[in-house]
């Protein structure tokens, strides 16, 4: 069975994060995409490199999250997927 991590909601100014096992696609679908696709692609491929994090598949559904709020999202879906206690 392939194990998949969900963090986040769907409320404004949120995102949910899914990971799961798979060949390293990301999907990403926001209400901010015609002006911010490009820019949150970069942020979540980041993080997944800097944690090391090869081997998912990630689909982010985004409802004008800024930044710092995705990236959290990100880092405590990463540490979950991982078996991180604190995660």
């Amino acid at each position: 069975m392939a194990k998949t991590i969900t963090v986040g909601s769907l409320e404004s100014s949120d995102c949910m994060i899914t990971l799961k096992e798979g060949t390293g696609n990301v999907h990403i679908k926001s209400v901010v995409a015609a002006a911010f696709y490009d820019h949150i692609e970069t942020l979540v491929r980041r993080v997944l490199k800097t944690h090391e994090v090869r081997n998912v598949d990630l689909t982010l559904e985004d409802r004008g999250a800024l930044d710092y709020a995705i990236e959290a999202r990100l880092i405590a879906a990463i540490k979950r997927y991982k078996g991180d206690a604190n995660g």
